[in-house]
């Protein structure tokens, strides 16, 4: 419907979703979209962002992005804030990835640290320099339960969990004299890709759940999130265990 004669028509905001190819990041775009945001979608999977661009209708770009090459990440999304009309005032990150490495070989510890780490963070300064220059601004990122302690499994993925937690951590104390927020969302088990064939899953969320309280959270701009809720316990208990009972339950 189109608004009354004379009446401003209020422009867009923007927003960029890094990781948006799949899983939790391409439900979140969805609801974004859905709420009138204009989306920069970003991830390796060009392919797969095309077809989720169109998806979405008119107004939306999608550029290729691997957090891993830390070196071009600055300029990408740089490119990318242009595509949108010079601005954006949301930067998501939902990218990572977690591998099972009870062997500890070094291939998959060392691509977990270079995607989770080095590539979160080339992508959260950046974020963080961008909006401390506008002196605003929304910054989201994904954490996870299991940074609270270490696992036998997958030891390079929680201690990168724990690596994005502080690392938001330290910007929302950087920024936190603006009106600029920092939201640590923190899932527990959701049913994507990457945790398919895991051990030991329970209170496993669908993905469109999880996304619908990471959304929310983003309209509250909440500070830490839990998906689900429940999980905020786990994390609690988590703490607390000594590390007998942690050991026992860990292995």
């Amino acid at each position: 419907m189109l608004p009354p004669e004379g009446m401003e028509v209020p422009e867009m905001k923007a927003a960029i979703v890094v990781g948006a190819s799949s899983g939790i990041g391409r439900e979140l775009a969805r609801l974004l979209a859905g709420d009138g945001w204009r989306l920069g979608l970003a991830s390796r999977g060009l392919e797969a962002l095309e077809a989720l661009r169109k998806d979405l209708g008119p107004g939306h770009e999608a550029a290729a992005l691997d957090v891993r090459d830390t070196d071009t990440v600055p300029a990408r999304l740089d490119e990318l804030v242009q595509r949108l009309g010079g601005e954006v005032d949301l930067v998501v990150l939902s990218s990572g990835i977690g591998i099972e490495n009870h062997r500890l070989a070094w291939e998959p510890e060392e691509k977990t640290i270079r995607t989770n780490v080095l590539g979160f963070a080339a992508c959260a300064a950046w974020a963080g320099r961008y909006f401390l220059a506008r002196q605003r601004g929304h910054l989201v990122a994904t954490s996870s339960v299991a940074g609270h302690r270490g696992s036998p499994f997958n030891p390079a993925y929680n201690a990168s969990k724990a690596f994005v937690s502080n690392y938001l951590e330290g910007l929302r104390l950087n920024l936190g004299r603006y009106p600029i927020t920092v939201t640590d969302v923190r899932p527990g088990y959701v049913d994507t890709p990457m945790t398919r064939g895991q051990r030991g899953m329970f209170w496993v969320a669908d993905v469109g759940t999880a996304a619908r309280q990471i959304h929310r959270a983003i309209q509250k701009r909440k500070k830490v999130v839990y998906v689900t809720r429940r999980w905020r316990l786990v994390a609690l208990l988590m703490r607390a265990a000594p590390d007998p009972l942690y050991r026992k339950f860990s292995n």
